[in-house]
């Protein structure tokens, strides 16, 4: 008779698969003696027996039953088979519909002798998989009380064997200080400083090249401004092995200052620029670039798209900008009908012109400004009953949010749509947010206005030539640059945009609609 052999050990430490050679030795044995003869051993390293789908080797050998190539397995125990009832009587099912016997050496049983007494044992084991479940997680939860720090950290060295202590290391301290310096100063993208990171040369302290999730993760760690925390998830069904979020009030928070590498200003900045940037990308469909003057900046106005830089070299080299979606299907309503491209060189020159005309006439654009302020939120004239109100809704939204976590926790909802749930409550606490600093500004009565605006100016006053700037230092002055099929371009100052008022600079005869004419007849102008 041929048969297979099925062996597991949940574990890959030395001992453990020590014992996984233990095993396959005793099944040769076993198969000498008893005169089968062994087509395969199948043996699944480091793996739980609570769940299937990790179980490469298992699964191997369920598929191979179907060729007809053994007519038995042996497994020496039934907890070796499966940890979880509902898996273990699907699979011996699976096989006896195929005709195939499985035996079980310990306990000297097999599938002739009914699901009954199988079924008892296979529960035996699964609750004694629950068992060491429970024990671990209270070992766990012990340790964290106690402050048990991570194992590997970049920027920290451990000392083997101590649990609760970890020593800064100050040549990657200079590598984490350089990523929050790239991510807010520089304005990169976490994919962006980790192809910089590569290019050097430069390690994660496994020895791996960098991700952008890596970097992400260097960006959200608290410990780098000395906090330690621990149970911020926890295991919901040892069986599926899903993770949930814990309500913070239940997290395990210490305090390690002498850990501190990061400012908490420079922590908290790093987190908002983060959130900002999903918030973009999930709704309004920007995604985070600077590798080029205009990148992310330039808007469609059609399907919300960023534009894309195209350069093209034929007597003379043109370089100008398109919708990104204008020849592909990445958008559910397919390709996106704006054919109005805009050339960098005029724009540059037309906002440069601009910028002229605004430090020139300094004093009287701040002073219309306060004064279209004024009049738009002189309504407002019971400013900290609105101020009260406002901060009423944005508490009411943030309960909302913790509700849909707990909805999501509890398994009444799915976590695609917790997602949509929550990118809906943050858009609009963003944009309460907003509405609840015009208030603000308004209860000064202009004068922190005044000081915003001068700021502003003071940064328009330092462009000397806008081809020189990058793009990071570009976007602290420009909110976006949205461009109409009918070509129409409209630049949205950030000095404007960010204390409500929607005004543009409306820029005319540098945009035409796509054709094989590639010339730039008309001339750069301000409408």
């Amino acid at each position: 008779m041929n048969i297979v052999a099925y062996c597991r050990v949940s574990t890959d430490k030395k001992e453990q698969l020590q014992s996984l050679e233990t095993q396959k030795e005793f099944f040769e044995d076993y198969a000498k003696r008893e005169g089968f003869n062994l087509v395969r051993i199948y043996a699944d390293e480091g793996i739980s027996g609570t769940k299937i789908k990790n179980r490469h080797e298992f699964l191997r050998m369920m598929k191979d039953s179907e060729k007809g190539l053994f007519q038995m397995v042996v497994v020496k125990d039934i907890s070796r088979l499966a940890r979880n009832t509902v898996d273990f009587l699907t699979s011996i099912r699976a096989l006896k519909a195929q005709g195939i016997k499985c035996k079980f050496i310990t306990s000297n049983l097999s599938t002739e002798d009914g699901e009954m007494t199988l079924s008892i044992l296979a529960m035996v084991a699964q609750e004694e998989s629950s068992n060491t479940s429970k024990r671990i997680k209270a070992s766990k939860r012990l340790f964290a009380e106690k402050g048990r720090v991570p194992n590997i950290t970049y920027g920290y060295d451990k000392i083997k064997g101590d649990s609760y202590n970890l020593t800064i290391n100050e040549a990657e301290v200079a590598v984490i200080k350089r990523i929050y310096s790239m991510y807010i100063e520089d304005g990169h993208g976490a994919s962006k400083i980790a192809l910089i990171l590569n290019q050097e040369g430069l390690k994660t302290k496994r020895g791996c090249n960098w991700s952008q999730n890596a970097i992400c993760r260097i960006l959200t760690n608290p410990l780098y401004v000395g906090k330690l925390i621990n149970c911020k998830e926890e295991v919901q069904d040892f069986l599926t092995g899903v993770r949930v979020e814990r309500e913070e009030r239940d997290w395990l928070i210490h305090d390690k200052p002498e850990l501190r590498i990061i400012d908490d200003e420079t922590f908290a900045k790093a987190g908002a620029i983060l959130n900002d940037r999903n918030v973009a990308f999930n709704t309004n469909k920007t995604r985070q670039s600077n590798r080029h003057l205009f990148s992310t900046l330039i808007k469609c106005s059609e399907c919300g798209y960023s534009y894309r830089r195209r350069v093209r070299t034929y007597v003379n080299t043109y370089t100008d900008w398109m919708c990104s979606v204008l020849y592909s299907k990445t958008t559910d309503e397919g390709r996106c009908c704006n054919s109005v491209t805009v050339d960098e060189g005029e724009l540059i020159a037309t906002i440069e012109e601009y910028f002229r005309g605004l430090i020139a006439d300094k004093p009287n654009v701040i002073k219309g400004i306060v004064a279209k302020f004024n009049r738009l939120y002189k309504d407002k004239d019971d400013n900290a009953k609105t101020e009260a109100e406002l901060q009423a809704k944005i508490t009411k939204l943030n309960r909302s949010r913790e509700k849909c976590k707990e909805m999501y926790k509890d398994g009444a909802i799915e976590r695609d749509e917790m997602r949509r749930d929550m990118e809906d409550l943050n858009v609009q606490i963003e944009k309460l947010g907003t509405e609840l600093r015009l208030v603000q500004y308004n209860m000064n009565k202009g004068d922190l206005l005044e000081q915003i605006l001068h700021d502003a100016f003071e940064s328009i006053e330092k462009v000397t030539s806008l081809a020189d700037m990058t793009n990071a230092q570009l976007k602290k002055i420009i909110e976006k640059i949205v461009v109409s099929p009918e070509g129409k371009v409209d630049i949205y100052l950030r000095l404007l945009t960010e204390i409500g008022l929607d005004d543009t600079v409306q820029v005319s005869d540098i945009s035409t609609p796509r054709h094989n004419d590639t010339s730039r007849k008309n001339q750069p102008g301000i409408a």
